[in-house]
């Protein structure tokens, strides 16, 4: 067994609130939290790695996908200078000896 790791890029902000700093990342509506900033980036990471691997299971991503906005784009728009990316990495483990077509 094999094992690939592709990565997604997002947008995320992090802003402090009374007691903890609140993370987002909007163009998947998806939300965490953590008491320090460095906390609430790794929760947010965790929180949108989860969130993509359970569309991935359940067969869902194109849709969650295409209902986010999100649409084929040959550049990169610009996106305000209050985001910052997170890198989320997304393992899958590739069986040996199974054919099957890839429809990307």
């Amino acid at each position: 067994m094999q094992k690939v790791i592709f990565e997604v890029k997002v947008p995320v902000m992090i802003k402090k609130k009374a007691k903890a700093y609140v993370s987002s990342c909007a163009v998947l509506d998806v939300h965490s939290q953590g008491e320090t900033e460095s906390e609430a980036r790794k929760n947010i990471a965790e929180a949108v790695r989860l969130f993509l691997i359970t569309c991935l299971e359940r067969g869902t991503l194109d849709n969650v996908l295409r209902e986010c906005g999100f649409k084929a784009q040959k550049k990169i728009a610009r996106l305000p200078k209050d985001h910052r990316f997170i890198t989320v990495p997304i393992p899958f483990d590739v069986t040996g000896g199974r054919s099957a077509a890839c429809h990307a």
